[in-house]
């Protein structure tokens, strides 16, 4: 399963409409929050439903600079997968969309213990097997990674998000909301990858084989 993931897009539609032909030809295409620049339906649809025409399957959450309005059109069209689970080709995925509360007073914000909240909800939605594969889309980066550093190099990631990901160890946690802190690291064995703001042009690459994935950020 070639998995991409596609974060901070704040609106930029020429950046979105570059990643076409890479969106077409993935298996899955993740949206993995911030769609919109504070924005709300109108300006999800302008990003979201052509990527939905291309791809095979796609899912979406929210982040901390989309209005409620986001969540509500990601559901109506059925790709939300905030505070969801949902299996595909033997793969489990789970989403949190949001943030923690930042100094901005940003529309979509949780504590810790909401976060958690969400992410079991959605873990819950998977079947009991040992042997699902597991992908995590969180908007919010886990704490204490390469992907949650800000400029000042103070880690800003989120408790709950780290200790569901050392409880289920995923495959895959595909994050962003920190643009600055484009990378790769682990946890456990658990890849956790931010690509960074769409806008810089990169994107992250998945490839999901019998339980083990090769992750990498890959420019477009």
């Amino acid at each position: 399963m070639i998995v991409v993931g596609l974060a901070d897009v704040h609106g930029g539609l020429a950046a979105i409409e570059r990643m076409y032909d890479i969106i077409r030809s993935a298996d899955v295409a993740l949206f993995a929050g911030d769609i919109t620049n504070f924005g709300g339906e109108a300006e999800t649809a302008k990003v979201v439903a052509p990527a939905a025409q291309l791809a095979k399957k796609i899912f979406a959450v929210a982040g901390n600079c989309d209005y409620p309005e986001v969540d509500v059109y990601l559901t109506r069209q059925g790709v939300n997968l905030h505070g969801r689970g949902e299996m595909l080709g033997g793969v489990g995925f789970v989403g949190l969309g949001g943030s923690l509360v930042t100094p901005f007073r940003t529309p979509n914000e949780y504590s810790e213990n909401e976060i958690a909240a969400y992410l079991e909800r959605g873990f819950a939605d998977l079947p009991e097997e040992t042997n699902v594969s597991l992908v995590l889309v969180s908007h919010q980066p886990p704490i204490q990674t390469k992907c949650d550093r800000i400029m000042t190099g103070g880690h800003v990631g989120s408790q709950a998000v780290r200790r569901f990901i050392e409880s289920h160890r995923p495959l895959v946690c595909f994050t962003g909301h920190i643009h600055e802190s484009r990378a790769v690291d682990t946890i456990g064995p658990t890849h956790i990858i931010n690509p960074g703001m769409l806008a810089n042009g990169h994107y992250a690459y998945a490839e999901i084989d019998h339980g083990k994935a090769n992750v990498e950020i890959r420019r477009f």
